[in-house]
This record gives structure tokens, C-alpha cells and sequence, in this order.
């Protein structure tokens, strides 16, 4: 599969494998709090999670021909000490596997990755949620420092 798209019946039989797996995750993950099937005919899931640091993280994972393309929104653009800002999430990006920061819609900043679909199973699917999640929770906190300090500093 890794120099062709994968087939219907390949991607038929991956979406199987990835809904058991979340199945599994809703049941069996305390940090998982809801899982959603996009109703649009896409194969695209929302794995929504409890955090510590941000209450919440919703990851989606979407299911390409070639690839799982999954990404979960971390904040909106920052609002003061830009370069600051932008340097710490690139200098996180290199502590990371499988996962970089990006600036998408509305320039807010997004966490997002790829994995060849003949690679995936559910040790890659742990690896995904598990790294998304304790990078968001490693990194929101500094982020939001920086990026939105007046708005926690004492006037």
C-alpha cells in the first residue's frame, strides 16, 4: 500500500480496525470523554479527552487514501509577544514524534500529524492520542504565558 492509495476494501477494513480501537478507548480510557463519527461520509472521527492543564482536547482523525491525517486545536492566535510565542512552539516541535505545531484557520495553532495508513494499528493509534494528549498538556500552559500574559497578570 505504501506507493498506492489504498483501496476501498483496504479503507473499509482500517476504518473497522479504527472504530473497534475507539470503542475500546470509550470504554476502557478514563481520559476519554466522548467519541464521534463525523456525519458527512468522511472517515473522520473527534476523540474528545479530559485534560489537566486545558480542560479539554478534542483530536480528530481523519482517514485518507494514503494516509490518517490527525490533528486537535490547541489556542487561538496569540494576542501579544508574538515571536516570543512562535519561537517556543517551534522549539517544542523538535521534542515531538509523529506531531508539529502549525497555524491554521483564523491563525489559531494547531497540533497536527500524518501516518502512512499501511503502518496503522493500534499501537500507532496509542502512540497518536497518547503523544497529542501529554503534548498539548506539556506545552498550553507556557504557551498561553506567553502568548496571553496580560490577561493573567495582576493590575
Amino acid at each position: 500500500m505504501a506507493d498506492r492509495p489504498a483501496s476501498p476494501a483496504e479503507l473499509d477494513r482500517l476504518q473497522a480496525d479504527i472504530e473497534r480501537w475507539l470503542d475500546r478507548q470509550r470504554q476502557q480510557n478514563p481520559l476519554v470523554e466522548a467519541v464521534d463519527v463525523d456525519d458527512t461520509g468522511e472517515r473522520r472521527w473527534f476523540v474528545r479527552l479530559k485534560g489537566e492543564q486545558k480542560d479539554h482536547t478534542t483530536v480528530w482523525l481523519h482517514l485518507r487514501q494514503r494516509t490518517l491525517h490527525y490533528e486537535t486545536y490547541v489556542m487561538p492566535a496569540p494576542e501579544e509577544d508574538h515571536a516570543r510565542f512562535y519561537e517556543h512552539l517551534l522549539r517544542r516541535n523538535l521534542t515531538f514524534h509523529g506531531a508539529a505545531f502549525a497555524i491554521g484557520d483564523e491563525d489559531a495553532v494547531f497540533l497536527v500529524g500524518a501516518l502512512p495508513v499501511d503502518t496503522l494499528d493500534e499501537g500507532e493509534l496509542d502512540r497518536i492520542l497518547g503523544s497529542l494528549y501529554a503534548y498539548v498538556e506539556r506545552c498550553f500552559r507556557p504557551a498561553l504565558r506567553i502568548g496571553f500574559g496580560s490577561r493573567f497578570r495582576d493590575t
